[in-house]
């Protein structure tokens, strides 16, 4: 099958739709929300971190300077108010029969993170437009990726929402939504843009196939003051286009191997008035884009004249855990949340898209296992609210021996550790419109 006949097929399942030519007539307008949030925090160790630090991933490697001293032992601090929020809630007429609505939102959290040129820059977050039937909706934008669940996600404090265990991002895509009694069925055909494969969307791009994602859930949708419960299973295929061409003496040459890989991800949670209970796990190769441990590698080298290589994924799991109280006027929470470095399901030849290069193609590549441990209390008061967390953060790096080679195997697998640990304490204010 043709990948272009996959594209045709998934559309056609798209037209099941009642579609109707009729328009009603409704109000147009926008209507504006979102927050104002100033995070102050401090951390025990150098971090790997986005953005000035706000967006923490886990602490750095131990990096040793002339006298054996740890570079990366070394606390910082930061205060920060560029989660900043707005949003702008679309209605409109009514189209094809269906109830139309729309979102844009944006923050200041802005787009480059190395010379930080985009300091507090505006960025774009969410830009759609739903279609409403009475089973069926249709949407068309940029959205959360289909493993990042909005009914079941890490309702912490710190901005980084529990990655890199819970995946993370917005893609451009096409979702449909089927209602089936207190199921849903969900399909998305998704690309990617801010968060990207190794090597930019442009690596999805060239695959000339989009992501595709099927998911189930169900749902019970309580009484008020009642019991609630949801849980959904999911599966994912994604493939990537690394190279355009290899490069070798004789120039270049024409390449077309791509990286593909499946993913998996389990969810539930539970809801009662005076608390609530989430758990997620995920599994699947080549999770770099998700802000997840992972990514690929080299397999081999197919022709050495040309440098023409295949590749491999490397696997990944996680899995995240969270409860949390429904107080009036103070809210506890516990995160918790552990991911794991699987490593490749074949033979690993290097770690780079050409002979030489760098492990820009994996997240975590000298990582086996990353925990988080994340206690917090919230002091809600109307539309202001104070919140402290402590958020504890344990990477075990790959040890090296006498002669600094890294204690891993040929598919990738980590076999000796060293652990490094972060200590950040947070602080948050955010008041809301």
């Amino acid at each position: 099958m043709t990948k272009t006949s996959i594209i045709l097929l998934f559309l056609i399942g798209l037209l099941w739709l009642p579609l109707s030519a009729e328009e009603e007539t409704a109000k147009f307008g926008i209507s504006f929300s979102g927050f104002v949030k100033s995070d102050f925090f401090y951390d025990s160790r150098q971090t790997v971190s986005i953005r000035e630090g706000h967006f923490l991933l886990y602490p750095a490697a131990e990096d040793l300077d002339a006298n054996g001293e740890d570079i990366n032992a070394d606390s910082s601090f930061n205060f920060i108010s560029i989660q900043t929020r707005l949003t702008g809630a679309i209605s409109a007429p009514d189209a094809f029969g269906a109830k139309v609505k729309g979102v844009v939102e944006a923050d200041f959290f802005g787009n480059e993170n190395a010379a930080f040129v985009d300091a507090n820059g505006f960025r774009l977050r969410h830009a759609y437009a739903q279609l409403s039937w009475k089973k069926t909706q249709l949407l068309f934008g940029q959205y959360w990726h289909p493993m990042f669940v909005p009914a079941c996600y890490s309702e912490v404090i710190s901005f980084n929402t529990g990655s890199p265990m819970q995946p993370f991002s917005r893609n451009p895509q096409l979702r449909f939504t089927r209602q089936l009694g207190r199921f849903s069925l969900i399909g998305v055909m998704a690309a990617q843009r801010d968060f990207t494969s190794p090597g930019g969307s442009n690596v999805q791009r060239n695959a000339a196939l989009p992501e595709f994602h099927l998911q189930l859930q169900y749902q019970n949708r309580p009484q008020p003051g009642g019991n609630g419960f949801m849980a959904g299973i999911g599966a994912g295929y994604k493939s990537i286009q690394p190279l355009l061409f290899s490069e070798a003496a004789a120039g270049k040459f024409a390449s077309d191997e791509m990286v593909s890989d499946f993913s998996l991800t389990a969810f539930a949670k539970f809801s009662a008035s005076a608390f609530t209970l989430k758990i997620q796990g995920v599994y699947g190769g080549n999770l770099f884009d998700l802000l997840m441990l992972g990514g690929y590698a080299v397999h081999e080298v197919t022709d050495a004249s040309t440098n023409r290589v295949t590749y491999t994924a490397l696997k990944t799991m996680s899995a995240w855990t969270e409860f949390m109280t429904q107080g009036k006027k103070v809210q506890f929470g516990l995160w918790g949340g552990y991911t794991q470095n699987l490593g490749a399901g074949d033979p690993i030849a290097f770690y780079s898209d050409r002979p030489g290069g760098t492990l820009a193609t994996v997240r975590g590549a000298n990582i086996k296992s990353v925990m988080r441990v994340s206690p917090r209390i919230v002091f809600p008061a109307g539309k202001f609210s104070l919140a402290f967390e402590a958020e504890y953060t344990r990477a075990a790096y790959a040890d090296r021996d006498e002669t600094g080679t890294l204690f891993r195997d040929g598919s990738g697998v980590i076999t000796r550790t060293r652990a490094e640990d972060n200590l950040r304490l947070l602080a948050a204010a955010v008041l809301r419109f």
